[in-house]
């Protein structure tokens, strides 16, 4: 009788196994959900970075093949080649070369583009024409954007707007702000109609982040370098 008794399991031997499984249970939980939270924040993290990325691929590419060539809009007003004001609507308006057209359609070769903020996101928008058109469907490029700043560079001088002026029809440089919903800034600068791509860019965001492939810089007040050694003055 003593010897069948002595090989079971009494009460509180059982309700403390109980007790360190569900502590071994519970701490599986709490890591599986952590890890689950970081790889959706790290994916979330990763469309963000590619999405900065193809806003700074298609500005350099549009921005370095703009042309001095005015247009029209649907109702017959003539327009700059090139203008730029952040406080309106569109921010940014240009027209570029590069227009491949692999299926010899009947169309020219340039194409009118411009970029909108559209409640918190930043759109760029084609024209299928360039001259009395109806825009495409727009693109969003960027979401969760708070505010959107442009300044324009020609022969040394920084301006916040640009409808061209009687020198030039094309600045020639773009730096762009953009502050995003979580307080983030990217400061992009660009080369205009030259076929070059970007000069540097700055943020201050997470430290070391790469937006495009640029370099990216701690503090968003440092100037950026121009070609030939000089500095970009604010």
């Amino acid at each position: 009788m003593s010897a069948r008794r002595d090989a079971g399991f009494t009460l509180v031997e059982v309700m403390i196994a109980l007790m360190i499984f569900g502590m071994i249970a519970a701490a599986g939980v709490a890591l599986l959900a952590f890890s689950v939270r970081a790889q959706g924040a790290s994916a979330a993290a990763l469309d963000d970075t590619g999405a900065l990325s193809r806003l700074s691929s298609i500005l350099t590419a549009d921005l370095a093949q703009a042309q001095d060539r005015n247009t029209r809009d649907v109702n017959g007003v003539l327009l700059p080649a090139f203008s730029g004001d952040a406080a309106a609507t569109p921010l940014l308006r240009l027209v570029r070369a590069g227009w491949s057209n692999p299926d010899q359609a009947p169309r020219a070769e340039v194409q009118k583009v411009e970029y909108r903020l559209a409640g918190d996101g930043l759109e760029r928008v084609a024209y299928p024409a360039l001259d009395g058109a109806a825009p495409l469907p727009p693109a969003l490029l960027l979401d969760r954007v708070r505010t959107v700043q442009l300044r324009f560079r020609y022969r040394g001088a920084w301006s916040d707007t640009w409808q061209g002026n009687p020198r030039a029809a094309l600045p020639q440089a773009v730096e762009l702000v953009v502050t995003r919903a979580d307080s983030r800034l990217y400061r992009l600068l660009f080369l205009v109609g030259t076929g070059a791509g970007r000069v540097q860019e700055n943020g201050s965001g997470a430290p070391g982040d790469a937006v495009g492939g640029g370099t990216m810089s701690p503090g968003a007040g440092a100037p950026a370098r121009m070609p030939g050694g000089s500095d970009a003055a604010r």
